[in-house]
């Protein structure tokens, strides 16, 4: 872009001001040596955790091999992640894993972990989070099925509300064969256990 600021330059400058009227807001002085840098700070930290817009999911799953396609079934396990709840603004993370069972293709499996993190660096709820990565995983590989098992602690819950610290949500998308067949689900499941 020319001398004026780039569209995303906009949005830090913004959320630098915020900050600064935050602090003013709690009673802080913003201008103190531990809180003058802080808005630029918090700037870059979003432009981080909300990183995950600026990808296209079903790129990441667009290298394909059509060399070592098996017929059965593939886990990556405990992939972990950070995301930001959407309704509260506050962190929930945890661990997700992934089974599929390929039909005509096969992708690197780093590239999962990939997908995993453009979802969670997005604002999210657990429950959507699970499904997206089912869904693209469906719509770009096209695999006889998919299972996606999502277990994670809530600071929305843990530290606001009914300040319940230990207390994990568990939420699953079952995709293809893994719904229709209850034996596949409970081999994933018992696989991901271990």
């Amino acid at each position: 872009m020319s001398k004026s600021m780039s569209k995303k330059e906009t949005h830090l400058k913004n959320i630098e001001s915020c900050m600064q009227s935050l602090c003013d807001m709690v009673g802080e002085d913003s201008n103190r040596e531990g809180l003058i840098k802080t808005p630029q700070r918090v700037a870059t930290l979003h432009n981080f955790l909300y990183s995950g817009y600026e990808y296209n999911p079903n790129e990441i799953l667009s290298s394909t091999f059509n060399e070592g396609v098996c017929n059965e079934m593939i886990i990556i396990k405990d992939i972990e992640f950070y995301s930001m709840c959407e309704h509260h603004l506050l962190p929930f993370f945890g661990k997700i894993s992934i089974g599929y069972i390929p039909d005509k293709q096969v992708v690197g499996i780093s590239n999962f972990a990939k997908l995993v993190e453009i979802f969670a660096r997005r604002l999210q709820i657990q429950e959507n989070l699970t499904k997206q990565i089912a869904d693209t995983i469906m719509e770009s590989l096209r695999p006889k099925g998919a299972m996606v098992v999502c277990e994670a602690l809530h600071l929305c819950m843990a530290m606001r509300g009914t300040e319940k610290q230990n207390a994990k949500i568990l939420t699953s998308a079952v995709r293809g064969l893994f719904q229709k067949d209850s034996r596949t689900r409970a081999e994933f499941m018992q696989l991901i256990k271990t």
